[in-house]
């Protein structure tokens, strides 16, 4: 079988991969959901869901820290990596031993592409129609506000505040979810600073559980600073995982108009 990743880049495979490592949180999840029990035999140290796996299956590493040589050893066929959340050196020293699919994943659309050649080249293209088509209909059954998008910024990172910019599949998910990225004209994850964030004139900031865990003493922190503005905790799971979990954010992302109504 030869399969083209997002990149453009040729993966060659001569047999159904039976020994998987993922090394991107949200595709493991989609392993799993997927069926491949048995086939991932590898995954990081950030892949929480499921949880039985993250309780039971070899860790190789953190995302940008992975460990070669334990990967080489566990004899892996097909690695599963992101452009984004892995290094290239790591890319580079994985597909001297083995195949590596790299994704990069900024619409919801990439993600149906993603989605789809996962299931081709782990031979569950069945199961990967079916979930593609779940998750369509959740975003379809999400009804479209009549209201205008507020300018919202989405924070990634604190010290120094980081935030989404306009190119990321977090932009395109707080689209979804009624907010216009008062960030979209800038590149990837910028740091910005108080002034900058001031100058970006958003009416609501969207704190991420993840990477950086922002805590209640930050929104505390922020309000001080940005008395005018709605700052409100954001899933960053829902807004940035691509894979099965999409099927769960159009229905949490009907339930932000009252958390910002409870906000002040």
């Amino acid at each position: 079988m030869i399969i083209h990743d997002q990149l453009g880049r040729e993966i060659h495979l001569e047999k159904i991969p039976t020994r998987i490592i993922s090394v991107v949180p949200s595709i493991t999840e989609l392993l799993f959901d997927l069926g491949l029990r048995e086939e991932v035999v590898g995954i990081t140290k950030f892949c929480v869901h499921p949880e039985e796996w993250f309780r039971s299956k070899q860790r190789v590493g953190g995302t940008k820290q992975l460990k070669i040589d334990l990967i080489k050893s566990l004899q892996t066929d097909l690695i599963i990596a992101n452009k984004e959340e892995n290094m290239q050196s790591d890319i580079d020293a994985l597909a001297t031993f083995t195949q590596v699919y790299i994704c990069d994943i900024k619409t919801i659309d990439d993600a149906y592409k993603m989605i789809s050649d996962v299931g081709e080249l782990t031979n569950k293209k069945s199961a990967a129609e079916k979930l593609i088509a779940e998750i369509k209909t959740a975003f379809n059954s999400k009804p479209e506000t009549k209201n205008p998008k507020l300018k919202t910024l989405y924070f990634i990172w604190r010290a120094p505040y980081m935030i989404a910019g306009g190119d990321t599949f977090i932009s395109e998910m707080m689209n979804h979810a009624g907010f216009e990225n008062a960030a979209s004209h800038l590149n990837r994850y910028p740091s910005v600073s108080i002034e900058e964030i001031k100058n970006l004139n958003s009416e609501i900031l969207l704190l991420s559980s993840e990477p950086f865990p922002f805590k209640q003493k930050h929104i505390n922190e922020l309000q001080e600073i940005f008395p005018a503005q709605k700052i409100i905790f954001a899933d960053g799971e829902l807004f940035s995982w691509y894979g099965s979990r999409m099927k769960l954010a159009p229905d949490y992302f009907r339930s932000l108009p009252q958390q910002l109504a409870n906000s002040f």
